[in-house]
């Protein structure tokens, strides 16, 4: 009977690391957010305006601001306009995610 309840309970266990969700890996960057990183840095860690960690909804908004025009500017105007509002909430939740733990 001993033996018999040890191996329930190794099964039990067993059967709970089964179900333990797997490590997150690194998010990768959506698609345009390679542009950003001459200016901001790969991970949005760049010295000039760096980037990651800061808020999605601050990063979408700017994104939309230079877009149409709102918040002027020489280069990023043009960028932003190269992007749909879905990609930049793209782009911007993947910096946000880029701080470090």
């Amino acid at each position: 009977m001993r033996g018999l309840r040890a191996l329930a309970l190794l099964a039990l266990a067993l059967l709970g690391l089964g179900a333990a969700p797997a490590a997150a890996g690194p998010v990768p960057a959506p698609p345009g957010a390679s542009s950003c990183s001459g200016c901001h840095g790969a991970h949005g860690e760049g010295a000039f305006a760096p980037l990651a960690g800061r808020p999605a909804s601050d990063i979408a908004a700017a994104l939309a601001a230079y877009r149409s025009g709102e918040r002027p500017a020489t280069v990023m105007t043009r960028i932003a306009k190269g992007f749909t509002e879905a990609e930049s909430r793209a782009i911007a939740a993947y910096l946000e995610q880029q701080a470090a733990p």
